[in-house]
């Protein structure tokens, strides 16, 4: 397996114009987690210009689901205007779309709790909180998402102490 190109996938994000909410492990390691991530793992908006442009941008990646890849199923507006949560694997990595997150969250309502970043030369994106990461992962509960509670929090700590 080739290694993911996690920057590669948030550049090709935002050149198509696509509006989402950058959110998870590479949410938290941008605001200075010092975790691992494989994967994009994001919250879209749902209009439909933007499912549109996302769509588009999911067949020029070879966006499949990850269960069963070599059914080669692909996602369709069906899905993505249905706002559940999609697993691909694409020739860019692997990348988690949601329509919502935590309780309901939807792209609409994390703007105010992200914030924008430069991450790279020319790339821009919205970032979730780490407050409101910490809040999420403590509801989900599961033994991945327990486990990198004790460094998000120490992170959050050490970025209010700056």
């Amino acid at each position: 397996m080739q290694e993911p190109d996690l920057i590669g996938t948030l550049r090709s994000l935002c050149e198509r114009d696509i509006q989402f909410v950058l959110v998870g492990g590479l949410a938290a390691v941008l605001k200075g987690a010092p975790i691992q991530t494989y994967d994009v793992d994001l919250v879209y908006s749902r209009e439909p210009a933007n499912v549109e442009r996302l769509l588009n941008f999911l067949q020029e990646i070879d966006a499949v689901f990850r269960i069963q890849p070599e059914r080669r199923l692909r996602p369709t507006v069906s899905h993505l205007a249905a706002g559940g949560h999609l697993n691909l694997l694409t020739n860019l990595g692997p990348l988690d779309l949601l329509g919502t997150i935590g309780q309901g969250l939807s792209y609409s309502d994390l703007l105010p709790l992200s914030d924008e970043m430069a991450i790279s030369e020319g790339i821009r994106v919205r970032v979730l909180n780490l407050e409101t990461l910490i809040s999420i992962k403590e509801r989900l509960g599961s033994e991945k998402d327990v486990a990198v509670l004790p460094i998000l929090r120490q992170t959050l700590l050490e970025s209010k102490k700056k």
